[in-house]
């Protein structure tokens, strides 16, 4: 420990004493954004280049010091957790180093907060397609260490999907340098995405290649009741055929959700009311003049596709009734109503989250099933789930009937195996951190971990990056 505490004076040396914070000044470095893991860093610094990132790893990895990465620190399942542990915060390597409009790409470092990339990108004609709510404080190398998701993956895939480059700071200083911005490099193993979705375990990245598309010329949204999720389904697979796959969106909102937010927002008044089984919240983009630009009537030739196309599902029986946004604050509003999720869950404690990827024509089953085998271990527990349906993703939370932590623990168990069952994905889209380490115990494949403890050995010998995350123990 007092070789540590040395550690200070030199990154004082090559940060500047006010890039180097301990005491109170790093203590809110230390709280999570959930509030379970609070706990005491050694320090948290500021580099503003990669040099000084390299420096500050070589420092740590010499002393044996364990390193935690930090960007927005929106994560939800502990993934920055550092009692004791040197906090690297990259928000002051915040460049956008270029934007190429003509061959669509950006090159930014780390600290980039994902809405100012969004507003750069858009001065070009051009958007960086990965929205969620804390776009205003997420960073891009929080988004990549977690390969985040959001509601646009059905269209444009996850972080991962949206990188061609990266530049990375390895456990003992090295700089990696894959910033390439090919889109074809077939040259031996795709390291890259080693480092995206690692949680901060192998390295730190500093810097990367993002891909940007045609920004939409306009939108068309529209609130949907359908009458199952397997019409749901079905109405989704109709849409990306008539409109050749322009569907952006395709968010779930089920009865107990809308029941939640009539409770939390009674100001928030659904188009289609509250009391519907399954509503919709979809959404298309159009990058073609001949689908965004107004006719000499006023109307948008994207919107009447939608129109006809969703009358044509009530026809069909796929949907029940649907409202289409007329306005920018019509769309607003309903995106809104969306996005307010994590806010209602967390107006309630205890909660035990679930981040659940299914097969899609098995998300109908899933909850089911989970209800079924939660009321059978928890009769009072209540529920809330909302998700990304094009996807397969449900987020999928519940308030137990008490908050005695073994009901916890049992409940977690009970939605784990369920989604075993069913060929599901215990981690969509945030990650493992500490929340999910027995569960990936449980139920990831033993030669696959196996594999990620070799890894994990050959890139960090000491164990200093982001220690106790992603990767659980073997069990003796």
């Amino acid at each position: 420990m007092a070789e540590r505490l040395e550690l200070i004076p030199e990154l004082t040396r090559i940060l500047g004493e006010r890039n180097v914070l301990t005491g109170d000044d790093a203590a809110p470095y230390g709280v999570d954004f959930m509030r379970v893991y609070d706990a005491a860093p050694l320090a948290v610094v500021l580099p503003e280049s990669t040099a000084q990132v390299a420096e500050i790893l070589q420092a740590a990895n010499r002393t044996g010091t364990p390193v935690v990465p930090i960007g927005g620190n929106t994560g939800l399942v502990g993934g920055t957790h550092a009692p004791g542990a040197l906090m690297i915060s990259l928000k002051r390597m915040n460049r956008i180093r270029a934007i190429r409009p003509e061959a669509r790409v950006a090159i930014v470092e780390a600290g980039v907060i994902l809405s100012d990339l969004h507003s750069a990108a858009e001065e070009h004609d051009l958007v960086f397609p990965l929205f969620f709510g804390a776009r205003g404080s997420t960073m891009i190398g929080g988004n990549l260490s977690t390969n985040a998701g959001g509601s646009n993956v059905l269209r444009y895939g996850n972080t991962r999907a949206l990188c061609l480059g990266l530049e990375v700071v390895l456990a003992d200083g090295r700089v990696l340098n894959l910033m390439s911005e090919l889109h074809k490099d077939n040259a031996g193993y795709d390291l890259k995405d080693l480092f995206i979705g690692a949680e901060g375990t192998l390295g730190v990245i500093t810097a990367a290649v993002l891909k940007l598309h045609p920004r939409p010329r306009a939108h068309a949204t529209a609130m949907v009741a359908a009458r199952s999720l397997p019409a749901a389904l079905s109405l989704l697979n109709s849409l990306q055929t008539t409109t050749g796959g322009m569907v952006e969106a395709f968010e779930f909102m089920p009865r107990s959700y809308m029941a939640r937010l009539k409770v939390a927002r009674p100001d928030m008044a659904p188009p289609l009311g509250h009391d519907r089984d399954v509503t919709i919240l979809v959404e298309l983009g159009a990058t073609a003049p001949r689908d965004s630009e107004p006719r000499q009537d006023g109307s948008v030739p994207l919107n009447e596709l939608l129109e006809t196309s969703l009358a044509q599902a009530i026809a069909d029986g796929l949907a029940q009734d649907a409202v289409i946004a007329r306005s920018l604050d019509e769309r607003t509003r309903m995106w809104a109503m969306r996005e307010i999720a994590a806010e209602i869950t967390m107006s309630r404690r205890p909660h035990v989250d679930f981040d659940v990827a299914m097969p899609l024509h098995r998300v109908a089953e899933f909850l089911d099933k989970a209800l079924q085998r939660l009321a059978a271990v928890d009769p009072q527990a209540e529920t809330i789930s909302v998700g990304h349906l094009g996807d397969g993703n449900i987020h999928f939370a519940v308030w137990p009937g008490s908050d005695d932590p073994a009901l916890a623990k049992r409940i977690k168990e009970v939605i784990d195996a369920t989604t075993f069952d069913l060929g599901g994905s215990f981690s969509a889209e945030h990650g493992i951190g500490l929340a999910k380490l027995d569960t990936m115990s449980r139920g990831k494949d033993p030669v696959a971990l196996e594999v990620m403890r070799t890894l994990k050995a050959a890139l960090d010998p000491k164990g200093i990056m982001n220690p106790g995350k992603v990767v659980p123990a073997p069990v003796d």
